[in-house]
């Protein structure tokens, strides 16, 4: 009886013993498959990761500068309608139709929570052969000069051909209270040298309504209508009444939009420009450094097939095989988006450095960019590596290990 109980307790000894062993090579086999193959792999042939990396980093790179840059001149827009206390820009409500009539400013003023309105018409114009900028046109008693700080001279006055001129401008022009500017032909005299909140407002032109009018033929157009609402009363968040405000607004003025002044910084022409210039050549940027990833995962495949086919009938099946080019792929991608992030980055600091882009330019990141960065680049590398981990999952043992 002893024997037969020394003889089945090792017999469970060695059961055990084989069971830990299976286990322990199973998950040493799981853990080499998805994170050490991947990495020597990828430290095989180095010079070719190095560049992969390279080239979806520069990708990434650009993204993140370029639309840094088109949201720090959304947020110079902004600063503008912040600055001069403007709640709401009223434009037309069609888009084929960009003015509107500006007898409508006496229809705002006339409704309960507007306290004021003014009529505004911006445009870009060529001052210079080298220099264009922003020309607003506002009435002489506008709430807009609130947010300007008059330097040296005196504001224009209504009808006459007189501008006021940035600091920054007006530095680039080299031009003083009583110089003459023409603009399309017309001369016109600076009477002030003002500094604005924003760099748009310091960089710009500020001339009598009329006379842009008459520059633009826009006679009795403007651009949009700025309006200044009361003080919320009481039992009443700002987002509600500025909500109440709008329905009032469009209730009063059919055809006419009511829109918060965020949301106009983010919606006139000049922003979508630079958004979709930002877009579009982050998007070619992204496509090479697609197909860079792409071209380094397929002869990836091709350099392993004999290597897959040995994985293939060591027990690794087709999805586990997928998973393993994806994973490489989308660690190129990721490794890339982090090396673009950090070449983004410095991009805005040199711009941000630089005497002509320095004011317009935030050298800082937001959250949101950073995490759109990092999808990307996981996207990219997702999507590059589909075709190669679809041709690698789909080879056959034996057809791979013949494979010389």
């Amino acid at each position: 009886m002893g024997a037969a109980n020394t003889a089945a307790t090792n017999s469970q000894l060695n059961f055990l013993q084989r069971e830990d062993k299976r286990t322990h090579s199973n998950f040493m086999a799981k853990s080499l498959s998805f994170t050490g193959f991947v990495l020597k792999n990828l430290r095989r042939r180095r010079l070719r990761t190095l560049l992969t990396l390279a080239g979806i980093g520069m990708a990434v790179g650009a993204f993140v500068g370029l639309v840094g840059f088109s949201s720090a001149f959304e947020q110079q827009w902004l600063r503008i309608y912040s600055s001069s206390g403007t709640d709401i820009a009223v434009i037309q409500g069609t888009f084929l139709n960009t003015s509107l009539d500006e007898s409508t400013t006496a229809k705002l003023r006339d409704l309960p929570d507007v306290a004021q309105a003014s009529p505004t018409i911006f445009n870009l114009m060529d001052l210079t052969p080298d220099v264009n900028a922003l020309v607003y046109g506002w009435k002489d008693d506008a709430f807009q000069f609130g947010s300007l700080q008059i330097l040296a001279g005196r504001r224009f006055r209504d009808g006459r051909a007189e501008v006021i001129l940035g600091d920054m401008l007006a530095q680039d022009l080299k031009k003083a209270p009583g110089d003459i500017l023409e603009i399309q032909g017309t001369p016109f005299t600076v009477t002030a040298i003002y500094h604005g909140a924003s760099t748009l407002e310091a960089a710009a032109v500020v001339m009598p309504l009329d006379q842009l009018q008459q520059l633009s033929s826009l006679q009795g157009k403007v651009s949009t209508i700025d309006v200044r609402l009361r003080p919320a009363p009481r039992g009443e968040t700002p987002e509600q009444y500025l909500k109440h405000a709008q329905a009032e607004i469009e209730a009063a003025l059919p055809g006419m939009r009511a829109v918060p002044a965020a949301e106009r910084a983010s919606d006139n022409q000049f922003v979508k420009l630079a958004h979709a210039s930002a877009w579009g050549t982050s998007s070619l940027a992204l496509l090479i450094g697609i197909l860079g990833i792409a071209n380094t995962m397929a002869m990836s495949v091709f350099e392993r097939t004999r290597e897959i086919g040995i994985l293939r009938a060591l027990g690794w099946n087709r999805w586990q095989v997928l998973a393993h080019i994806e994973i490489e792929a989308v660690t190129l991608g990721l490794g890339g988006g982090f090396l673009g992030i950090a070449l983004g980055w410095c991009a805005l600091q040199v711009l941000a450095a630089l005497p002509r882009t320095a004011s317009l330019v935030s050298a800082s990141l937001h959250w949101q960019l950073l995490a759109e960065a990092v999808g990307i680049a996981v996207f990219a590398g997702l999507i590059a590596g589909a075709l190669p981990a679809l041709r690698a999952g789909q080879l056959s043992p034996v057809d791979a290990l013949r494979h010389d």
